[in-house]
């Protein structure tokens, strides 16, 4: 048995101590709001909202581990992407049963929730694939399945982590969290694309990058809240390239894509400047 804090050779691995580490922080996150009532006198609402964001946020970090790995030039970072996905899972299911106690345990209603709300169905879909892809996560799967089916079963992950981000949107309440994670998450996929055409380095692709999900965020938020909540998008536009109502999402997401193309950028300076101080080639 390997435990969470050591490596495959049952060694100690800080990399992976520290992540499981990390993945308690939301959960002593929320009980902290509780415990100071800053979820009010009823506390069940406001711990199934956030239980679902940290939910989400947490599979687009485990979906952010294999750029990270790529553009930082740090391929141990894989190790914990399975821990991290599997957090994932742990806060859906958390979520799903705080919902539970929220509607007082009346499956009969529940049921029908989950039948007739899209946003429920949606909820569902994802967290059965969810479950589905926790299941299979062990080593064991692997030989079972084979390399190619476990694959493909588990590139469902970006299916899956689309509904959990519909499921967000179709909230009747409108939050910036919301639009922040539909940019990160148009962020991960088109660098998928560039690491495809073998750019996922590139520092140039990394800015374009970066402004391409600036415009995409800004735009999106503006549609969504217009086509959703049916308020003008002119006004949401306006104040996404604004800096002086606050800072929308999309900057947010701008820039967080500028940092990692600095880090790319510093990351591949010393390779260049080893390339220009070697000696030319007499021919």
């Amino acid at each position: 048995m390997v435990w969470p804090w050591q490596d495959r050779n049952h060694r100690f691995s800080w990399l992976k101590a520290g992540t499981f580490a990390l993945m308690f922080v939301p959960a002593i996150w929320l009980f902290y709001q509780v415990r100071s009532d800053q979820f009010g006198p009823v506390p069940l609402g406001g711990m199934t909202y956030w239980s679902g964001v940290w939910a989400t946020a947490i599979l687009l970090l485990a979906l952010a581990i294999t750029p990270a790995s790529t553009i930082f030039g740090w391929p141990r970072l894989i190790i914990v992407r399975r821990m991290i996905g599997v957090t994932a899972l742990a806060y859906s299911i958390a979520h799903l049963i705080i919902y539970f106690a929220l509607r007082f345990w009346n499956f009969a209603s529940i049921a029908h929730e989950m039948t007739t709300r899209l946003s429920l169905i949606v909820a569902t879909v994802s967290t059965i694939g969810l479950i589905a892809l926790g299941a299979t996560s062990l080593d064991a799967a692997v030989q079972r399945m084979g390399a190619k089916g476990w694959n493909r079963l588990h590139n469902t992950i970006y299916v899956i982590a689309a509904l959990a981000l519909l499921h967000y949107l179709l909230s009747p309440e409108i939050y910036s969290e919301q639009y922040l994670m539909s940019g990160m998450f148009f962020w991960l996929m088109v660098w998928r694309e560039l690491k495809r055409r073998g750019l996922g380095t590139d520092v140039r692709a990394l800015v374009m990058l970066a402004l391409a999900s600036f415009l995409f965020t800004a735009f999106f938020e503006a549609f969504w809240i217009w086509a959703y909540h049916g308020y003008a998008p002119w006004g949401t536009l306006r104040n996404n390239f604004s800096l002086v109502l606050g800072i929308a999402p999309a900057w947010k997401v701008f820039a967080l894509g500028l940092l990692i193309a600095l880090a790319a950028a510093i990351r591949r300076a010393p390779r260049v400047k080893a390339a220009s101080l070697q000696p030319r080639k007499i021919g």
